[in-house]
């Protein structure tokens, strides 16, 4: 199946690739209307699902956060702040995490996995420091 890419596809993948960040539908709903006012966020959602659907864009399914996008599809991993929620690339050398450990995992073929990291971003701990120090 063809993709067919409309202004609306092309506008939404324009602005996710020009913020380098990994946005959720909502901010990325917030920065498309500026072009297309009158696109709505449904519009937004739909297209986004679509999109990754393809392998246009990566779906980030955080536990318990709402899902972010992202335009870079190679298989990289994340790190998230657990105060602000900030999403950022985590290189991590993919061939020597255990992976004999892995694929031995209860007989199951692995096909893939995500690993989730959770931390605090430097801001969050500049912030917290600041408190600290002004108690």
């Amino acid at each position: 199946m063809q993709l067919r890419m409309t202004n609306q596809r092309e506008i939404i993948l324009s602005e996710l690739k020009k913020s380098r960040q990994h946005l959720t539908a909502d901010e990325l709903y917030d920065r498309v209307k500026k072009d297309m006012p009158r696109i709505s966020l449904a519009t937004v959602y739909r297209n986004l699902e679509i999109l990754s659907e393809a392998g246009l864009i990566g779906k980030l399914e955080i536990s318990g956060r709402q899902k972010r996008f992202d335009y870079d599809v190679s298989e990289h991993d994340h790190i998230y702040c657990a105060i602000c929620h900030r999403v950022d690339n985590l290189d991590i050398d993919r061939q020597g995490l255990h992976a004999r450990e892995i694929k031995a995992v209860k007989g199951y073929r692995v096909s893939g996995y995500r690993l989730e990291i959770v931390g605090i971003c430097p801001a969050c701990q500049k912030k917290q420091e600041k408190k600290e120090k002004e108690k």
